[in-house]
């Protein structure tokens, strides 16, 4: 952990709490600021996520470099329909901190078949495709989501106890909200 990074580790808050609050204090004066407020008071009906990223392709978001970021699974699960646009998606280093946050400007979910793939391969550039082995496995995927990001804004890393495998969570979700009133 660096100068810059925080560790919460308050036993009475979970860790999506933890970062919810992070980000809250990260964004203010930025472009996310608002949105961000908006989410959280429900005025709007949007939902903030966890993106938990490899290397290289976590510092080709934060470069700029990597604007689509896609999600294979073999069965149905987040984000596969549950992000769109306008949500907020946190971003964080796989066995690392977070350390950056941006915006959702659209999203396309797939039930991959060849003729899908050959869509998907039309976003290569931006997606930071290339022959690598990490490609190949996601052939054998039945569901795929991509994501444009906008706005991406390094934060102050944060490190958080997520101990669980899971590469996406909903912090924040709208649907939930809305069941709730």
């Amino acid at each position: 952990m660096n100068r810059r990074s925080k560790n919460y580790t308050a036993k009475a808050d979970s860790w999506a709490d933890l970062v919810v609050r992070h980000l809250r204090d990260s964004v203010v004066g930025t472009t996310l600021s608002a949105p961000l407020d908006s989410i959280l008071s429900e005025t709007i009906e949007n939902s903030i996520h966890l993106a938990v990223f490899i290397e290289p392709y976590l510092t080709f978001v934060l470069d700029g470099k990597k604007t689509i970021d896609s999600r294979f699974s073999v069965n149905r699960h987040p984000p596969f329909e549950q992000v769109r646009k306008g949500d907020l998606l946190v971003l964080k280093q796989s066995s690392g901190p977070v350390c950056g946050v941006c915006r959702v400007s659209n999203a396309w979910y797939y039930r991959l078949d060849p003729k899908s793939w050959s869509e998907i391969e039309r976003y290569a550039a931006a997606l930071c495709m290339d022959d690598s082995e990490f490609w190949k496995k996601k052939r054998d995927a039945s569901f795929a989501t991509l994501i444009r990001l906008e706005n991406v804004v390094r934060i102050p890393e944060i490190a958080v106890n997520k101990l669980d495998p899971r590469g996406w969570v909903v912090l924040k979700d709208a649907k939930q909200q809305r069941s709730l009133i």
